[in-house]
């Protein structure tokens, strides 16, 4: 039940959560920051008040630790939103961000040596073909977009360059953090809660260099037009709405992969998250109407394909069909 519970939380959740970035994002491009300051408050305040008891709770791991991966979560966190100024269309950011198993699994061989099987390999092979074909065909349209003259889309494309540079650096940061979770949690065991609250409290004092630009936005929101609130009967300004929307289905989504990793096993909430992003991909496409073109549906169909090898679904399905098989014959 628990685990049926997780996965409707995380499908309601992050897709939910998909959409309401999307109607922020499509009216200010440039809100990543004030988004990504509402989610860590909000997730910060919540684990104060439930994980710590109000700061009366000692840390499993050394607060030294938790700098280090807060350091590179904050980092992450903020180049992933922030990269959504640069042209980058919400469906490629999804894309790019489906790569971040494999670029975990390229920066273990380079760091902790290890080895993989030769289906592994291939799905390295796989999504990453798959995204540089999306990539390609985005920028394609960045150039065909924004027309003007010669000079506009030279410097159109160059600007969406470094979007694209910047989810890059994000998702080998990202790939990095992962792996420095994994030896923290080797020593110190799994605190997945603690570990969630430091790292949305601790970064809380950084946003102090984005503060300009997070006013800034705090004053475009209010100017939005007004919604009547259902409850309250009260009118706010639509894009403070939509972002409350998104920091809470945000949270519901971050509990709902939480209790999924405490019930199932890893390939279980793999494979979970997996299905989500194409699900979260198809509502951006459709609802948005975001350009998709052919070449980025085979795109999409090869990085998802690499993912799903990756996490050898198919192995495991075929061994439980043996396995019934099996218990047929003993009957």
């Amino acid at each position: 039940m628990n685990t049926l519970f997780a996965i409707v939380l995380v499908f309601v959740g992050c897709c939910s959560n998909v959409v309401f970035l999307e109607l922020l994002v499509r009216d200010f491009p440039g809100c990543g920051n004030i988004v990504t300051f509402a989610q860590f408050a909000f997730i910060a305040l919540e684990g104060f008040i439930f994980e710590t008891n109000f700061g009366r709770k000692k840390p499993h791991i050394p607060l030294s630790n938790y700098v280090i991966m807060v350091t590179m979560f904050f980092t992450v966190s903020v180049i992933n939103n922030y990269a959504l100024n640069f042209n980058i269309a919400m469906p490629l950011h999804m894309i790019f961000r489906s790569g971040s198993l494999i670029a975990n699994m390229i920066l273990g061989i380079i760091i902790l040596k290890k080895r993989y099987s030769a289906s592994k390999y291939l799905s390295i092979v796989l999504v990453s073909v798959g995204i540089f074909i999306c990539t390609i065909m985005s920028a394609k349209q960045v150039s065909v977009e924004k027309g003007g003259t010669e000079e506009d889309g030279v410097y159109a494309f160059m600007h969406w360059l470094l979007g694209i540079a910047m989810l890059t650096f994000a998702l080998l940061m990202s790939a990095r953090m992962g792996i420095f979770q994994e030896t923290l949690y080797k020593k110190y065991g799994k605190h997945s809660k603690e570990a969630l609250f430091y790292n949305h409290c601790l970064p809380l004092p950084g946003f102090i260099l984005l503060s300009t630009d997070i006013y800034r936005h705090a004053v475009l929101f209010s100017q939005s037009s007004p919604v009547e609130m259902p409850v309250i009967g009260q009118s706010v300004p639509v894009m403070w709405l939509y972002l409350l929307m998104n920091v809470v289905t945000q949270y519901v989504c971050i509990r709902g992969v939480f209790v999924l990793t405490t019930e199932c096993a890893s390939l279980t909430v793999t494979l979970v998250v997996t299905l989500r992003k194409f699900l979260s991909l198809i509502i951006s496409i459709l609802y948005f109407q975001n350009p998709f073109t052919a070449w980025h549906w085979v795109g999409t169909a090869v990085v998802f394909l690499g993912t799903l090898l990756y996490t050898e679904v198919w192995s495991s399905i075929r061994t439980a069909v043996r396995g019934e098989k099996a218990d047929k014959k003993a009957e």
